[in-house]
């Protein structure tokens, strides 16, 4: 399944994708509808900064995907994330993607193949403009983190991920409003926020695959 699966994201990649709708479905709603979030442009603003989302096949043939767990000490401390951060002066968004994922959980960089991009996200808290760069690694690889900015590296099965049983929304108080918010309940951290929303449009793209190969 799997070297279908990388052909399937070879051609949907650069077709229109899935993008703010597919986000969306995991977006905290605020408990107050008058309390809005800032809308901003993904189309330019905010400092370019790049993630990996790193999948891989395992010995069974499940597809699992590669996060990060973040220290306590760093930038959105104690989430689950994707790994990666922001770009250096004249770096693309794809080196940034590959040079933070080997720092952060040392995966070489000739071991990933880059299949594409999905839509950018604009995190306003923070000024990021965060482009999720999907790479296709051969087998789980050989994985070494950086204790200083990870505290601990996730696999998740992806079929796992596209269940609704492991997504749960609470009432959470976040900076000086509450609100509902949606996340997957697969590890001790909840997986949620910015992550959790460009997962959502990867797995939009994962479902269509799964679907068109039903159909066939």
């Amino acid at each position: 399944m799997n070297h279908l699966f990388q052909n399937y994201l070879t051609k949907r990649l650069q077709e229109p994708l899935p993008g703010r709708k597919a986000q969306m479905k995991m977006m905290p709603e605020p408990v107050d509808s008058n309390v809005g979030v800032p809308e901003k442009s993904i189309d330019s603003s905010g400092h370019p900064s790049g993630v990996l989302v790193p999948i891989y096949p395992d010995g069974n043939n499940n597809l699992n995907v590669i996060l990060t767990l973040r220290t306590d000490s760093i930038r959105h401390a104690g989430q689950i994330s994707f790994p990666g951060g922001r770009s250096e002066e004249s770096e693309s968004i794809i080196e940034t993607a590959l040079r933070e994922t080997h720092e952060e959980i040392g995966i070489e960089t000739d071991e990933i193949n880059v299949m594409g991009s999905l839509t950018p996200f604009y995190l306003y808290r923070t000024n990021n403009r965060i482009t999720p760069i999907v790479g296709f690694l051969k087998h789980k690889p050989i994985m070494q983190r950086n204790p200083n900015e990870v505290k601990e590296i996730i696999t998740v099965k992806l079929d796992t991920l596209i269940s609704d049983k492991q997504i749960e929304k609470e009432r959470w108080d976040l900076s000086e409003n509450s609100f509902y918010v949606p996340y997957w309940s697969f590890h001790r951290v909840p997986l949620w926020g910015a992550t959790a929303m460009m997962m959502s449009e990867f797995l939009e793209i994962y479902k269509e695959y799964l679907k068109n190969s039903d159909d066939r």
